[in-house]
């Protein structure tokens, strides 16, 4: 059985999440099936948590995460400010798995399999 080093990390301020994770898989599932209601059912949460989720993190960011598809339409996409946003975090995130990773000792790793 091999041993897998994992990293996870969020932004917060004042101990509120900004974004992280979560919210990223939120937003690609808001992407790919065009609204939040699809997306709260790919990711098998309420339609209330994802909206919350959403609400929570632009109001402590202070930027649109989503917008309708058409006005008078249902549909969801995202707003350029998210894209960027999600850009610059799976840029982060690759960098410190890379530097997790880089530095973990190797030999301790295959020690504790």
């Amino acid at each position: 059985m091999q041993v897998r080093l994992h990293v996870k990390f969020w932004l917060e301020r004042d101990g509120k999440v900004l974004f992280g994770e979560g919210r990223q898989q939120l937003l690609e599932a808001v992407a790919s099936t065009g609204s939040l209601a699809g997306a709260a059912r790919e990711l098998g949460m309420s339609y209330r948590a994802a909206w919350g989720r959403i609400k929570a993190s632009e109001q402590r960011l202070g930027i649109k995460l989503v917008e309708p598809e058409k006005e008078g339409h249902r549909g969801m996409k995202l707003t350029p400010q998210a894209r960027q946003l999600m850009e610059r975090f799976q840029r982060l995130q690759a960098k410190i798995e890379r530097l997790c990773h880089e530095e973990a000792d190797e030999q301790w790793l295959r020690e504790l399999e």
